[in-house]
């Protein structure tokens, strides 16, 4: 699907079923969001299921990203009001909001900035703050394969870093590699210094009443489960989900696993 959004035109795929805009509503609407220099590609297994089981699926490019136009989008706050300017120009009075690392943030923000047209939230791969490295910043703004390689070594599981892909014959690093590659030059420090500026602290969150559940990887390194497991005492009822065995890339690493836990989650069985 490709509509316009804010005056600019976004890509929103929709899990490999037939969406318009007249039908969107027609159904429970979920909503995933992706991370810094990815785009909606990284949500295929989790899209597709939710879109054959009864749910509208909106999967969008964030501005500036994949197949989306217009300019990255500079901050948190601005890409949660996007998020929700999109449900807006489809008519979608209330959805479910999914996101991973940085997407986990504007899942988040649109939750608190926007909490009735939010019915569920689930955030993977988070932490709050979510600060980033001088390291990496500098190399996203000046040397893009280098940061590409610090992704890679970051995000993955010591298996992941040399298998483990479910998929035989696929390789994970090398996938993520072609991902981030892709994206257009200047987009993966405009995300990074998005994430690392966000200045919502977790104190701020206690009046959540959003159902929330916060998946996480035991291997995390980009954000520790330790950091993931902290909100839970800020966020009254929140739930955690740990996926043993997963670095950051939880879609890629353990993607059933994932997706088991966001059925089971938005579904409620």
């Amino acid at each position: 699907m490709e509509i316009n959004v804010l005056g600019q035109a976004a890509y929103i795929y929709n899990g490999g079923k037939k969406l318009t805009a007249e039908t969107v509503g027609q159904q429970p609407v979920v909503v995933f969001i992706h991370g810094a220099q990815q785009d909606h590609s990284c949500w295929v297994l989790q899209s597709r299921w939710f879109a054959h089981h009864g749910y509208s699926v909106l999967v969008p490019d964030l501005p500036g990203h994949g197949r989306s136009g217009g300019e990255a989008l500079t901050s948190i706050e601005a890409l949660a009001d996007w998020i929700i300017a999109l449900l807006d120009t489809l008519g979608v009075n209330q959805a479910t909001l999914i996101g991973h690392s940085m997407g986990s943030l504007i899942a988040l923000e649109a939750s608190v900035r926007h909490p009735g047209r939010v019915s569920r939230t689930a955030l993977i791969g988070t932490s709050l703050p979510m600060p980033v490295s001088q390291a990496l910043l500098d190399a996203t703004r000046d040397n893009e394969p280098k940061a590409v390689a610090m992704i890679n070594a970051f995000s993955y599981s010591a298996s992941g870093q040399i298998g483990g892909n479910t998929v035989p014959g696929l390789w994970l690093l090398g996938m993520n590699k072609r991902l981030m590659e892709r994206q257009k030059k200047g987009v993966f420090h405009i995300d990074m210094n998005a994430c690392n500026s966000y200045g919502r602290s977790p104190e701020s969150l206690q009046g959540m009443t959003t159902p929330l559940l916060i998946i996480a990887g035991s291997q995390d390194r980009m954000t520790s489960p330790k950091a993931a497991k902290a909100l839970l005492g800020f966020i009254p009822g929140a739930r955690l989900s740990s996926i043993e065995g997963s670095g950051h890339a939880l879609m890629a690493e353990r993607p059933d696993a994932v997706l088991d836990a966001l059925r089971g989650f938005v579904t409620g069985s």
